[in-house]
């Protein structure tokens, strides 16, 4: 890409972010090139619910990620104390940072970051330990008898970044953020604000979310937020049509690696973008809708521009 030979950021008056890293782990493409000829082909990953028996519920369709865990680098330890939500953003990290070009040995730790969002958390361990603990329901959830030995890693949804970081040798500022379907771009734009205003040099941002669990598919038929189209999961999705009845869930994790623009170009990194502007704004209206003048959108666009 151009870029500005002023540095400096016209409109913030704080440091230009660069995105100098992509990592993606997606249903049907798993890797950065992979999911971009998925996307440029008009392939679909929607197909129907695989990871248990979806017979019980409204929706039975999803979009799920043909996921190895050992192949893609995972060792044993890992996998085991890990949320699968959690060993995606691993994944596309490692292919981000991988991407960037960045040298882990030379890497400014406590100036380097990670801000991972998550809509839902980490609902298959949730799910999956549940169903043990209470043997299928019929005893108490807690037990003083049996208690993994990762089982506070795999349930707590800051471990997300906190896995990310270990992985990338990041010292710097380390969150995860949470704000529903905006989870990621809101993190994104936490770790711009962060090398923006000086608080780091180097962010690795993005979302994870692996939530395709009974738990999930039961909470999203409650409110009727999922499609029912289970007989055609390949054109089930369909936001913009007038029979358009929900949405299909899926899993997933993107992953950039974030630089001060000028640091980026010194070292001579690919520069894929720069983030200009971000601004992030809530409804405060309800759950799952928009009010109808689009106020709270509109606004949200005026500030980021």
């Amino acid at each position: 890409m151009t870029v500005r030979p002023d540095r400096a950021h016209p409109a913030a008056g704080g440091r230009r972010v660069a995105v100098t890293g992509i990592g993606v782990l997606a249903p049907g493409g798993v890797g950065t090139k992979a999911f971009w000829e998925l996307l440029t082909a008009g392939r679909t990953a929607t197909r129907a619910v695989s990871t248990f028996d979806p017979t019980p519920f409204r929706s039975r369709v999803a979009a799920e990620i043909d996921f190895d865990a050992e192949a893609l680098g995972l060792g044993p330890q890992e996998i085991r104390r890990m949320d699968r939500a959690a060993q995606f953003a691993v994944v596309a990290a490692r292919e981000a940072f991988d991407d960037s070009g960045l040298d882990k040995d030379r890497l400014p730790r406590h100036r380097t970051g990670v801000a991972i969002g998550s809509a839902v958390g980490a609902t298959m361990s949730l799910d999956e330990e549940y169903r043990v603990l209470s043997d299928r329901g019929r005893l108490e959830l807690v037990s003083h008898t049996y208690a993994p030995r990762f089982l506070y890693d795999a349930f707590v949804p800051s471990s997300f970044a906190a896995e990310v970081a270990w992985t990338v040798g990041a010292e710097g500022p380390t969150t995860v953020i949470s704000t529903g379907c905006t989870s990621g771009i809101d993190s994104v734009g936490y770790a711009t604000e962060l090398i923006r205003e000086g608080s780091a040099d180097i962010m690795i941002a993005g979302a994870t979310d692996a939530p395709i669990s009974p738990i999930t598919l039961a909470c999203f038929d409650a409110i009727k937020a999922t499609t029912p189209r289970n007989e055609d999961p390949a054109h089930a999705s369909r936001p913009f049509d007038a029979t358009r009845n929900g949405f299909v869930l899926g899993e997933g994790s993107a992953v950039f690696v974030l630089e001060e623009l000028g640091s980026a170009l010194d070292r001579g990194a690919h520069v894929y973008a720069e983030i200009s502007g971000y601004a992030t704004r809530s409804n405060a209206y309800h759950m799952t809708g928009l009010r109808p003048d689009g106020t709270e959108m509109a606004e949200a666009i005026r500030v980021a521009l």
